[in-house]
């Protein structure tokens, strides 16, 4: 069919559900693998004896990389496409990944677990879809961003209570392996085959976007020193550092080893994280709804205001029914806060500088949570508890909801 006819089709799946399809799968595997430190980390302590500290750490390590390479990643993928920096992107984690499974010193970790991933990270993570995402969709567009923070969701759902039942059987090492080939074997060449940077590539227009001919003149390349100087960068960066720190960096780090101190099962934590992915796809795709239809500002603000007081009520869960209604709360709210801050960006600064600039947002939330699983370990060495840790996270959380207030849509 040619492109004139698959244009005038309407009846045609029209492509840019099938980039949404392969990136989601992207993310969704690559989602599962970063969130392994928790379930991880308590048979690293008893095999190596590495300190919950050193441990976290590395971890620490692996978001700041992730952080920092973003941004860079981001401007490649605005000059040169995302499928490539996605492609050498998963390759990186697939050999990563397998060779953590081999490891048995310390620097080892660091090197692997805290390099190679976090660079590998930094190319499947919501920037990827944030640059794929608003080059393929005009309408739909805070749906589709829904839609691939539901991936994060999704494979933490599916992925967490099977690793923590085979960590539980036969150690920690062949849920990375498993991970691992998923990663090499399936979703590296579906990501070579099927991704495309453009629409014009397979000659087509944007989805709910005018004919080619039709088509308003795409938005400037801007550089980074024209972004840093206005202050709305700096209100979006400062609360998705917020966002880090009360979300990736404290829990997929630290909830499973509170939960156990406070009397739970490995197995009992591994289903509150899943209920947590289970909910949190709910209310990541809903949040992408009410994203194409309401006030971006006043939603972050709401989302804010609900984790910090989900967040300060955590060290009072005492039983498996509050630990579960507990759940349900804060993954309603987990990653609502992406496609929100994502569609903000592409709005303020241009969908053709989405990739270097919320790549730096992206940044200052890697910042944040390396920042919490550090520190999180830290408070727990001094006070043998997380307690504080999760009050302070939860304070943060009410700061983001009076900073983003001051943003101006």
């Amino acid at each position: 069919m040619s492109a004139s006819m698959a244009r005038s089709a309407p009846s045609r799946l029209h492509y840019a559900w099938i980039v949404l399809a392969v990136t989601f799968l992207c993310l969704f595997v690559a989602a599962a693998l970063r969130a392994l430190p928790g379930i991880l980390m308590l048979g690293l302590e008893q095999e190596f004896g590495w300190s919950r500290p050193a441990i976290s750490g590395a971890v620490s390590v692996n978001l700041l990389v992730f952080g920092f390479s973003g941004p860079w990643l981001g401007r490649w993928m605005d000059i040169y496409g995302p499928k490539w920096v996605c492609v050498i992107s998963i390759a990186l984690l697939t050999l990563a990944a397998g060779a953590c499974a081999l490891m048995n010193e310390l620097w080892q970790f660091y090197c692997l677990w805290g390099l190679i991933v976090g660079i590998g990270s930094g190319g499947t993570s919501i920037v990827l879809g944030s640059a794929l995402i608003n080059r393929w969709f005009r309408e739909r567009r805070g749906l589709a961003l829904g839609i691939l923070g539901a991936a994060f969701s999704s494979g933490q759902l599916i992925f967490t209570p099977l690793v923590m039942q085979i960590n539980t059987d036969f150690g920690w090492r062949p849920g990375l392996l498993i991970l691992a080939g998923l990663l090499g074997l399936i979703v590296l060449p579906l990501a070579a085959w099927l991704l495309a940077d453009e629409p014009e590539q397979k000659g087509l227009s944007a989805f709910g976007a005018p004919s080619q001919k039709h088509a308003a003149p795409q938005d400037e390349v801007i550089a980074m020193r024209e972004v840093v100087v206005r202050g709305q960068f700096w209100l979006l960066a400062v609360s998705f550092a917020i966002c880090g720190f009360t979300t990736s960096g404290l829990f997929q780090t630290h909830l499973i080893p509170h939960g156990i101190e406070h009397g739970f099962s490995e197995m009992t934590m591994a289903m509150s994280l899943g209920l947590m992915g289970a909910t949190d796809i709910i209310g990541t795709l809903f949040s992408g709804w009410l994203c194409d239809r309401f006030n971006h500002r006043k939603l972050l603000a709401f989302y804010y205001a609900l984790r910090g007081l989900s967040l300060i009520g955590l060290p009072y869960v005492e039983s498996t029914q509050q630990l579960m209604l507990f759940s349900v709360v804060y993954g309603l709210n987990w990653l609502s806060t992406v496609p929100v801050t994502s569609t903000l960006t592409a709005d303020l600064f241009g969908r053709r500088n989405v990739g270097v600039v919320f790549g730096w947002i992206c940044c200052a939330h890697q910042i944040g949570a390396a920042a919490a699983a550090y520190f999180a370990g830290y408070l727990h060495s001094v006070f043998s508890n997380y307690n504080l840790a999760f009050v302070c996270s939860g304070a943060f959380a009410l700061l983001a909801m009076l900073i983003v207030t001051r943003i101006r849509e």
